[in-house]
């Protein structure tokens, strides 16, 4: 059991739990990004549905049920949240094809990590999370060219060539870049959390259900306690499967339900190597990190994005409007959305320099304010990122504005 979750002593206790009959209907995995919280939750889904009898659990299993798990691609899975899934569909693509190119002996590892990356992303595009929603025409078309293209690198088909493969590869990025950039979400809509409560009390003749709710520290106040009346009433076959990096900011009554498993940061040398046996990669590539190394699929640099955001805070002090069609630019258009959240977080250091005074403090913390709107008007009202940074120049300096008077 967990064999593919790497240096992190939750996998032992859950190990054991899962064992002994003692797995809770709900936990929650806490702990930093990229600690495997999210490959520890899809575990647990496909060693509960498991229907092999010696090897139950086990990442080799090849029963039907794990089959479909591997892939994930059973029906017993719910995935819901926001992720940012670019760079690591870029990054398992990259190890796919360079393991079609060399015929390599870890082939079949590479075609589900790249098949894994993407149906990450796609899970959160379900029919039963988005029926009736008034987006679901424009998803659904997304969604099924994805899924189309998938099946001709399905593992029960030879692939067909390096360039045809290169080709399909290519076409997935496109489309999943597509489907992230319109349509994910950065707080779970409430309307997801009452379509999952009416899927979870649908009795499944395959084994256990299983809802995993990634980030639960970024719902609004309403989704959070439409999940806590899910989890005061939670129906026996199904578990509920809770993620975040803050669990403080994850409502006190929501943890009185479940039980929390933590996950520790892994070291620089521990994450070196995750990156080089999941990813077959330089041990020292963004150095050694893992987010380090997801960063070097970035179509520019963070450190060429935060000079950006350096120089755009500078325009406020000096009460200079910049040319902000050069900054969308040179952030690459803010594609994946991941380099907009980095300027934001740019801005929000350049502004943190000087004597901490109490003025000082009201002004960050209303400049924290307008950068919160900005972001959401990239996010969530679909804003283009050029005007949204002209009106947070116009809100930043006003508040630099009065500060003066």
């Amino acid at each position: 059991m967990f064999d593919n979750l790497l240096y992190q002593n939750a996998a032992a206790l859950l190990k054991d739990d899962i064992a002994h009959g003692r797995l809770p209907g709900a936990l929650l995995l806490a702990g930093p990004d990229s600690s495997g919280k999210l490959t520890c939750a899809l575990e647990i889904a496909r060693i509960l549905s498991c229907t092999a009898a010696e090897s139950r659990g086990r990442w080799q299993c090849d029963c039907p049920s794990c089959r479909k798990h591997k892939e994930l691609a059973s029906t017993n899975v719910l995935l819901a949240g926001p992720r940012d899934c670019a760079l690591e569909i870029l990054a398992a693509k990259n190890t796919f094809l360079a393991a079609v190119a060399q015929d390599a002996p870890y082939l079949t590892a590479a075609r589900y990590l790249f098949v894994r990356a993407v149906r990450k992303l796609t899970m959160r595009f379900s029919q039963v999370l988005w029926e009736d929603d008034e987006k679901v025409s424009k998803i659904a078309p997304v969604v099924q060219a994805i899924d189309e293209q998938l099946e001709q690198i399905d593992g029960t088909k030879p692939l067909p060539g390096y360039e045809r493969t290169e080709k399909i590869a290519a076409e997935l990025v496109k489309q999943t870049e597509k489907l992230e950039s319109a349509f994910m979400y950065d707080s779970l809509p409430i309307q997801q959390i009452r379509r999952a409560a009416a899927w979870a009390h649908l009795r499944s003749p395959d084994g256990k259900k299983v809802f995993i709710i990634e980030h639960a520290d970024r719902m609004n106040e309403a989704a959070r306690n439409a999940l806590l009346k899910m989890l005061e009433e939670p129906p026996s076959d199904t578990v509920f499967i809770l993620t975040t990096s803050r669990r403080g900011a994850v409502m006190p009554t929501i943890l009185s339900r479940v039980r929390t498993y933590q996950f520790a940061q892994r070291t620089e040398r521990q994450q070196a190597e995750v990156i080089a046996r999941v990813f077959h990669a330089d041990m020292s590539a963004g150095g050694g990190t893992i987010d380090g190394f997801l960063q070097t699929y970035l179509p520019v640099t963070p450190a060429a994005v935060q000079e950006h955001a350096r120089a755009f805070y500078a325009s406020v002090e000096r009460g200079m409007f910049p040319v902000v069609g050069d900054i969308v630019k040179g952030c690459a258009g803010f594609e994946p959305r991941l380099l907009f959240r980095l300027f934001l977080t740019g801005i929000l250091g350049a502004q943190m320099t000087g004597e901490l005074t109490a003025q000082a403090g009201e002004r960050a913390a209303k400049n924290v304010d307008a950068l919160r709107i900005c972001y959401n008007n990239v996010t969530v009202y679909n804003q283009t990122p050029g005007a949204a940074l002209e009106s947070l120049w116009r809100d930043l300096f006003a508040v630099r504005r009065a500060e003066r008077h």
